[in-house]
């Protein structure tokens, strides 16, 4: 079970918050909807008082990765530097989110290995529903050859062997996988589970005490 304690903010406010981080790792093509499920999950997150930093793939790329190509080591070179941000993030208490493409498994796989309370999230949609999507007018480009090594197109995407969750954003909304990342959260232990009022009891069991209670004239 997670480490938790309760705090009360300057309004008086009563809320848990979260010793413990974990690093959310999306991967998946570009248009999959990495970011677009991060929108969804960040508030959902600070609604359970979690520290929440999300390190997204194009912010990275402007500022932390400024200057590395997309050749296979400047994209490994990214990869590992945004690993190496999560990490201190999440030993920190942070749960730290990243929501780049990282198409290859082996640097993924060393993330994991290094950050150890790691949940990664596999966007899955398929190359034509990304191309559809084209959002930023990328895989136009990449088709006719103004952009070289693009993910998918002429570059390998290399999909997790076995996630921690699976988003299939052909299938569900946002809404629903962002859901379904915070049910994961709750199984691994990093969040206590919905219903849980922090007490030890959850709301149904409290509403049996209390008829039990009242049953005895207490209430």
């Amino acid at each position: 079970m997670n480490d938790r304690f309760a705090v009360d903010d300057q309004r008086g406010n009563h809320s848990m918050t979260h010793e413990r981080g974990c690093t959310i790792w999306f991967t998946g093509l570009s248009g999959a909807g990495k970011s677009t499920i991060t929108e969804q999950l960040v508030p959902l997150l600070k609604q359970r008082g979690c520290k929440v930093e999300v390190l997204d793939g194009d912010v990275v790329r402007t500022n932390l990765s400024k200057g590395l190509g997309f050749s296979k080591e400047d994209r490994d070179t990214n990869i590992r530097r945004i690993g190496f941000v999560c990490n201190l993030l999440t030993r920190n208490g942070v749960f730290a989110i990243s929501a780049a493409i990282s198409p290859y498994k082996a640097v993924r796989d060393e993330n994991r290995a290094l950050i150890k309370d790691f949940v990664e999230v596999y966007v899955k949609a398929s190359l034509e529903t990304c191309i559809k999507r084209d959002v930023k007018g990328l895989y136009k480009k990449a088709l006719a050859g103004e952009i070289k090594e693009f993910t998918g197109i002429s570059d390998p995407y290399e999909p997790p062997d076995n996630p921690e969750v699976i988003c299939e954003t052909e299938k569900e909304t946002p809404q629903e996988s962002a859901r379904k990342i915070v049910r994961r959260l709750e199984e691994l232990g990093y969040l206590v589970p919905a219903g849980n009022n922090g007490d030890g009891y959850s709301s149904q069991e409290e509403e049996v005490v209390k008829q039990r209670l009242t049953e005895l004239g207490y209430l």
